[in-house]
């Protein structure tokens, strides 16, 4: 069973026309879990990461995993009002209107060398505003990795076109 098959579409949610793709499925079948991890892990195997920055929700479960992978530290990207002590905030557009996402100021050291981990990327605004946060913070990114790329959506080139080399392990086409 390939990767791809362990994931549920779940069609016109949250909205109609939405296809959504549900990784809960892949979570809960432990042998699609850890090879996922695996090849998430795999392009950066051997090369200094310091921390692991997963983006809330489930980039936490991912982002964890992959920071253990790698004997790294893990720092959460969150959205704004969830981290109790001083923060770095990013704004970052949604279809309709803006959001924002947080870390803690102290999160990462300048200088050192970051992996952001979340399992969808579509149009690439909260990974793009993450990586800005972990930059602000004086951290170098060393690449963004995610189980799904909505191509069509164009976020895995927005985010190679900030300098951050990408790595998708699935690609569904449309929505």
């Amino acid at each position: 069973m390939t990767l791809a098959e362990t994931i549920r579409t779940i069609p016109d949610y949250p909205k109609p026309g939405i296809m959504f793709r549900d990784i809960t499925t892949l979570l809960g079948d432990a042998r699609a879990f850890r090879r996922a991890v695996d090849e998430l892990v795999q392009p950066f195997a051997g090369a200094k990461i310091d921390m692991v920055a997963g983006v809330e929700a489930r980039g936490f479960i991912l982002g964890g995993a992959v920071a253990h992978q790698l004997s790294a530290g893990f720092a959460p990207v969150r959205k704004k009002g969830k981290l109790p002590a001083e923060t770095l905030r990013q704004t970052y557009a949604l279809e309709y209107g803006q959001d924002e996402v947080e870390i803690h100021v102290d999160a990462f050291q300048p200088g050192q060398s970051v992996l952001l981990v979340d399992d969808l990327i579509a149009t690439g605004g909260t990974a793009e505003a993450a990586i800005t946060l972990i930059r602000r913070a004086g951290a170098c990114v060393a690449g963004a990795v995610f189980l799904v790329d909505l191509p069509d959506l164009g976020g895995a080139a927005r985010i190679q076109a900030m300098g951050a080399p990408v790595k998708s392990l699935i690609s569904f086409p449309g929505h």
